[in-house]
Parts: structure tokens; sequence; C-alpha cells
């Protein structure tokens, strides 16, 4: 109990000291990856994101950019501590609100440790997951308002949003078998395919609403394809992040 109590008050203390930063770039990749020009990635189960993460990091570094590799929830140790609660199956549920506020917190310590600093020194900034993934989670399948999670979408990360998500899309049936051949499923992964569905309709509702900051991308194609895919929307990431 002093140990959570502890962890609590530290989080209460990083709220009340973080300021928001001036625009900078910023891309992430859903379903796949979100990059802020910063970048960012957002995935939906089973789509390949981590490979394809390190596919364009690599592409990117080949032009000369400072590319940092991150994901969410985690990305700082007390941050990863928080994924580590979220991820890990339990005999006592959880409540979603608590779910919803445990996200938040590991991206609260993430952005003060990591992204903003990342972003102030020009870096772009790779991210497995951000909001978009709690819009879909917490949102889509476990049915959390868009208004309540919005309001603490800019609690804590003020105006700050990618400038891109690449969303690899796949079936949700293909996306479950390719995780449970992975082996030992996690806690969110052990969700049934009507949760899954709720997460990729939600994933695609907020890609069709923005086309302007969102990329889609087939992950049912070979890794070669979708790697292709990738190298074709280059020359615009490139042109963000110079911008």
């Amino acid at each position: 109990m002093c140990a959570v109590s502890g962890l609590i008050l530290r989080f209460i203390g990083l709220f009340k000291s973080l300021k928001i930063l001036g625009s900078m770039r910023f891309l992430v990749i859903l379903l796949g990856v979100d990059v802020w020009l910063t970048s960012f990635l957002n995935r939906i189960l089973g789509t390949g994101k981590s490979t394809n993460r390190d596919y364009l990091a690599a592409r990117l570094r080949e032009h000369g950019l400072d590319v940092v590799l991150t994901r969410e929830p985690g990305g700082t140790p007390l941050a990863e501590k928080v994924r580590e609660l979220l991820l890990t199956p339990s005999d006592e549920g959880m409540a979603a609100d608590t779910e919803l506020l445990l996200v938040f917190a590991a991206r609260a310590q993430h952005l003060a440790q990591v992204i903003r600093p990342a972003l102030a020194r020009g870096a772009v900034v790779l991210c497995d997951r951000f909001t978009d993934a709690t819009y879909a989670y917490q949102g889509g399948g476990r049915g959390l308002s868009v208004e309540r999670i919005a309001v603490l979408e800019q609690f804590v990360q003020g105006d700050l949003r990618p400038d891109l998500t690449l969303v690899f899309d796949l079936p949700v049936e293909v996306g479950l078998a390719r995780a449970a051949a992975r082996g030992r499923l996690d806690r969110f992964e052990q969700e049934g395919q009507a949760f899954f569905e709720a997460v990729r309709q939600a994933y695609l509702q907020r890609a069709q609403s923005a086309p302007q900051r969102y990329s889609l991308l087939d992950a049912a194609q070979s890794l070669e394809a979708v790697q292709r895919d990738i190298d074709a929307l280059l020359p615009g990431i490139l042109e963000r992040c110079r911008g």
C-alpha cells in the first residue's frame, strides 16, 4: 500500500509541474505506428507494428534525422511499472476508469521524461501507441465516453498532438491468431473478438475523421508489401520533418 501511495503522489507532483511546450513535430503510428515529427505508432493487435516501426526509423536515420523510438504504456522506468500493472493478468478485475487513469498517468511521465525533451532538441519521435490507442481501447473497447478521455488528454498533453499517425490495419481474427501464436497472452490480449472489433472500428473512425493526420496501411499484406507502402510515404514524412 505504501508503495502504491508513493507512486500516486509522484504522479500528482508531476501533474502539478507539467508545462506546455510550443509547437513541434510529432509522428505516431497506430495499429501500427504514430509519428510525431515527432512520430507515433498505434496498432491493432498482431499487425507487425514493431518491425515496421524499426524499418521506418532506419529509413529516417538514413536521411540524417535524430530518431527516438519509444512505446506506450511505458517508455520510462516508472511508466514501465504502470505498464506492468495494466498488462499483467490478475484475479482482481480492473475497473475501466482505473485503467484509463493509469494509462494517462504513465503518459504524463513519458511526456515529461522522453517525448517533450526529444521534441525540444528537434528529434523525430516514433512511438508505439499514443492517445489514439486510448480512444480505441478504453473508448471503443471499454465503452468509456470520448468526452471523458478528451478531458484527460487536454490535462496531460495540453495542445501536443502527433503530426502523423500510421494505422496498420488487419482483420481482427488474423490479429488474434498472430497474438496467440506468440505464446502467453497479456490482460488485453485475453479479451474476445468483440472487444477488438470495437477497438478496430474506433481506430478506423478516427482515421476517417482526420485524413490529413492519418495514413491507413494494409497490414494483411506481406512484410515486403507493407514496407513498400511505408517507402511511398517517406517523401511526405521527410518533408514534414524538415519543414
